[in-house]
């Protein structure tokens, strides 16, 4: 799950870390009445997005009066950003963060991220701050400089100290530095967050070392335990077929294709993808309807496919070893009834009950293809959607 700059600021707020102060706004006037409250003779209008690259895009601006606030949040909000995160599409401003002025000395980035080849949190940075890591990987290496985090020690002051150093931090401030990056952590690892990037980092004209920039995403698997971070979401900036797929606990992730998948198991589910794929075709979604789904479930799953305009065709790829091929064929001839399919189908049943599956999807009365195999399944779909 992501959440706003903001909010990922007010989150880090609580655990020591430095932040600039600021207040949301989601109308122009509550971005005039913001900034006069702050009372800082620069402020920094930010649009608030669930993408990076928006200063690029002309998401932030930086006004010197009142005058020029109004203009930019006039300007800002409601139009749409589109960056190197979001896609062609675009997402559309709704919100803003009325930022006080900083006095930017020097620009660094700091970033924590689960390494999953070593199954450890890796603290990472560089005095590259303010452009994308990804460019300074790959032009620059050697300034990026990794800490591996033991799980039972968790950040120790020397490795922060150590990092703090390597990225040529003043010495002065490497003790306001590694107070920095020790808060960071602990934030990483009692929110449950899967990654936590500050770009920039910056120290100041007046000797502060803060985040000018925070991106927090976290880990959905734990939400359960994190109510606090819950609360945050902001259903306007995910996709509709999502938040209706995670009702029912569904793994669903929409895609720019035209031919919609449902499998049961993400090993599977990428495979189906991949030889759709392979045959020509493109993937609507990627989507695992897990090991106990339901009839209803599978029903619900089949109306999100459905629900996408660009779905020219559907491919049915289940293998039946918990989830049950007689369960899977009952979900999608009800599913294919109540929405009225229109479009082809095509039914790949391996596995428990299968014979049972295929006699509930003959008896049906729809006009579903049956696929002998994976690979003939997906060969059968791009060709009638070609």
């Amino acid at each position: 799950m992501n959440v706003h700059e903001y909010q990922g600021k007010e989150i880090l707020r609580k655990y020591g870390v430095k932040v600039p102060s600021g207040k949301v706004a989601f109308t122009v006037d509550e971005a005039v009445e913001a900034a006069q409250e702050l009372g800082s003779s620069v402020v920094v209008v930010k649009a608030q997005i669930h993408a990076g690259g928006r200063g690029k895009a002309g998401g932030v601006k930086v006004a010197k009066n009142l005058e020029e606030v109004r203009t930019y949040a006039t300007e800002i909000l409601g139009k749409t950003l589109i960056t190197h995160q979001t896609g062609p599409e675009g997402k559309e401003v709704k919100r803003l963060l009325i930022e006080e002025g900083c006095d930017i000395k020097k620009e660094y980035y700091i970033g924590l991220v689960l390494d999953r080849a070593t199954s450890r949190v890796v603290l990472m940075a560089s005095e590259e701050g303010g452009t994308e890591i990804e460019e300074v990987a790959e032009a620059t290496p050697e300034k990026i400089f990794k800490e591996e985090i033991d799980p039972v020690l968790g950040l120790m002051p020397y490795q922060a100290r150590r990092i703090a150093f390597n990225i040529n931090i003043p010495k002065e401030l490497v003790n306001q530095a590694v107070k920095f990056m020790m808060g960071l952590y602990t934030a990483y690892i009692e929110k449950d967050c899967s990654i936590a990037e500050i770009n920039p980092l910056v120290v100041t004209g007046d000797g502060q070392v803060m985040a000018l920039d925070a991106k927090l995403n976290f880990d959905a698997n734990a939400l359960y335990r994190q109510k606090d971070i819950l609360e945050y979401r902001d259903l306007e900036e995910e996709d509709p077929k999502e938040i209706e797929a995670s009702k029912y606990d569904l793994s669903y992730i929409s895609l720019d294709g035209n031919i919609g998948c449902m499998v049961n198991g993400a090993g599977l589910a990428m495979a189906t993808m991949d030889i759709v794929k392979h045959y020509g075709g493109d993937p609507a979604n990627f989507l695992d309807v897990g090991g106990g789904a339901t009839a209803e479930k599978v029903t619900e799953a089949f109306k999100i496919i459905l629900s996408d305009p660009n779905v020219k065709g559907i491919f049915v790829n289940i293998f039946g070893g918990i989830m049950k091929c007689d369960v899977i064929a009952t979900g999608v001839v009800e599913a294919a009834k109540q929405v009225g399919l229109e479009v082809p189908l095509v039914v790949r049943l391996e596995g428990t009950n299968v014979d049972l599956g295929k006699q509930i999807l003959n008896e049906s009365g729809l006009n579903i293809i049956a696929a002998e195999s994976m690979a003939d399944g997906a060969e059968k779909i791009v060709s009638l959607v070609k």
